[in-house]
């Protein structure tokens, strides 16, 4: 076999293993995927209880000392960013970063970033965070987490510095592109929970008003806990989606590279068959 025949050879194996190894990430994507949405009812169904909980909980207080809605007005703004903790998701990053950039708007207003790849783009975006951690890279990583991220958070809300709390995360999508939402964490906002007008009330053991605030926090943390699963889910759909287009182009090279060693193999024997019939001669 020629220098040049062998080097095509070469080249044509090479694609046809990155093909292989293109399909067991795409498969993987796609199982981990799967599992996170498989979680997403568990959690909603504990966030469930707990909206319960609370409806409940509020109505064990006198209405005078209902939790205030939050007011609007100017307000120290924290944005947490999920991004994606590994590459090969296209533009999932960029578009998760562009929207907590709309959301940095005022001035003072801190950004947090979960994800080793989402802070990298951020920093080549010129978007400083202000504290940063690796994203979960399997479902049974959510829970610590979540736990971490709340502690965070309600640590620096103790330091009086942010007053609001942004979300901004991806979720699964359809036709290729997964939805970025924006939502408020905190400050807690109790109408969303009516209080419960059942006939008996609940035994409870801590005094209402501590009751209401500590479910008010485990509910935040299982908001943290849907939040870190939908963006798991849709990262690892990106992420099947660039293995798909990068399969199409290894496919194309493939076929390219097959149809290169046909010609170059052709030439070889046209080469072999005119030096045979020159030394008969």
């Amino acid at each position: 076999m020629s220098g040049r025949l062998g080097e095509v050879a070469g080249h044509l194996a090479t694609t046809r293993e990155l093909g292989l190894v293109i399909g067991a990430m795409r498969a993987i994507a796609a199982a981990r995927s799967r599992e996170a949405r498989n979680c997403l009812d568990s959690v909603r169904a504990y966030a469930e209880t707990l909206g319960t909980a609370i409806g409940e909980a509020l109505a064990l207080l006198p209405e005078a000392q209902y939790p205030e809605v939050p007011a609007g007005g100017d307000r120290r703004h924290l944005v947490l960013a999920l991004c994606a903790e590994q590459g090969f998701v296209g533009g999932f990053n960029e578009r998760v970063l562009e929207s907590a950039g709309a959301c940095l708007g005022a001035a003072g207003a801190q950004l947090w970033v979960l994800g080793e790849r989402g802070a990298t783009v951020a920093a080549e975006r010129g978007l400083r965070p202000a504290w940063s951690a690796p994203m979960i890279a399997h479902p049974d990583e959510m829970s610590a987490l979540a736990g971490r991220m709340a502690d965070a958070l309600y640590a620096r809300l103790g330091d009086g510095t942010p007053t609001r709390v942004s979300l901004v995360h991806a979720q699964p999508g359809e036709a290729g592109r997964q939805p970025v939402l924006t939502r408020t964490l905190l400050p807690f906002d109790y109408r969303r929970f009516p209080a419960s007008h059942r006939h008996s009330s609940p035994a409870v053991t801590l005094a209402p008003a501590r009751l209401v605030a500590g479910l008010a926090e485990e509910y935040v943390y299982a908001e943290l806990c849907e939040a870190l699963m939908l963006s798991f889910a849709a990262e690892n759909e990106a992420r099947m989606q660039a293995m798909v287009a990068a399969r199409g182009n290894v496919e194309r090279r493939s076929a390219d590279l097959l149809a290169e060693y046909r010609r170059v193999r052709q030439d070889e024997i046209t080469d072999e068959i005119i030096e045979l019939s020159a030394a008969r001669l």
